[in-house]
């Protein structure tokens, strides 16, 4: 059987101290693989099941010895070398032919960090550095390739900050672990640096009320002038919350974001009770840089403050537009009715 994941806590350091590693933090799916006489099981982060949706990771375990268990990220990179993190979440629902057919237009790699077994034996125990150095010696040995992939693992300061550039192509920091340590099953023992960056959105919807807004809506326009939604923030302290009551409006008739409905997260069915506002405060927030292929924002976005010296003209345009309905998890699209 496989263990349960070892997890990370979130440090604002993106320094590598001695006595530890650092890896690339990558934007996908935390998956575990197990090769034994059963057939493959290959595993999210939650326990569920994903063999059917991805069948040539499945495929591809014929390439590692029997009894082996394996730790790593599931990734898609799209044509322009980036990662894909929403193509990555459609090929969950894909099975059967489905599955076949995505897997030539979006194939994964299996990019593995940690080795959990191998050939019958359990590595848990180990220390990180000999686990690390198997993990090696297993991919040279076996000239492992296609879907799996090596993780870098260093122990230089510098290739750490090289990798903190890397945010173009969607790496969302660094991971950091010590290597004395063991693989301890639930344990928040890793350390995790996520690239954070600042930028503008102006306001489009609220929840929580019009006098004491809870989250944002936020929106850019693209180059055609269609405001599109690109992410929410996590809840507003009391303080910022009255500040922004006094600067905005309810929405007029003919809001841009009539009729939309907007889910409450990725890979969430609940639906937000919003209230539209006059798009015409822009604001700064504190974002990562995992976003999907229409620049929208994955993950929650940071309140930093108020912009009114700002005008609509000053945001970014957005240089992707999503389709009518985008994808689903944190997605605003329009209601059907």
């Amino acid at each position: 059987m496989l263990p349960e994941p070892m997890l990370s806590t979130p440090v604002s350091s993106p320094d590598l101290r001695p006595g530890w590693a650092g890896e690339p933090k990558w934007d996908g799916f935390r998956a575990a693989v197990l090769v034994d006489a059963d057939g493959v099981v290959l595993r999210s982060r939650r326990g569920t099941e994903m063999g059917l949706a991805f069948p040539e990771v499945v495929a591809g375990a014929v390439q590692l010895p029997d009894a082996t268990a394996m730790d790593g990220e599931l990734v898609v990179w799209d044509a322009a070398g980036r990662l894909a993190f929403e193509r990555l979440q459609n090929r969950l629902a894909r099975r059967g032919a489905g599955a076949v057919r995505a897997a030539e237009e979006w194939p994964p790699h299996f990019v593995a960090f940690d080795l959990l077994r191998l050939s019958g034996t359990v590595t848990t125990g180990w220390p990180y550095w000999r686990r690390r150095a198997t993990l090696e010696s297993l991919f040279t040995a076996r000239l492992l390739f296609a879907p799996w992939a090596l993780c870098p693992s260093t122990t230089d300061p510098e290739t750490v900050r090289e990798w903190l550039s890397w945010a173009s192509v969607g790496m969302e920091g660094v991971v950091f672990k010590r290597l004395a340590d063991a693989c301890k099953p639930s344990v928040r023992g890793w350390q995790k640096y996520k690239v954070r960056e600042t930028g503008e959105a102006i306001v489009g919807a609220v929840t929580g009320s019009l006098t004491q807004p809870r989250t944002l809506l936020l929106g850019r326009y693209d180059a055609e002038g269609r405001l599109h939604y690109v992410g929410r923030t996590t809840t507003l302290a009391r303080a910022a919350g009255t500040a922004v009551a006094g600067l905005i409006e309810a929405g007029r008739l003919g809001h841009p974001w009539t009729g939309w409905s907007f889910s409450a997260g990725w890979d969430s069915r609940e639906q937000l009770d919003v209230t539209l506002v006059e798009p015409g405060l822009v604001v700064e927030v504190g974002v990562d840089v995992a976003r999907d292929a229409s620049g929208r924002w994955r993950h929650p976005a940071r309140w930093h403050r108020a912009r009114p010296d700002l005008s609509l003209t000053d945001v970014p345009r957005l240089t992707s537009s999503p389709h009518d309905g985008g994808t689903r998890g944190g997605s605003g699209r329009r209601a059907t009715r």
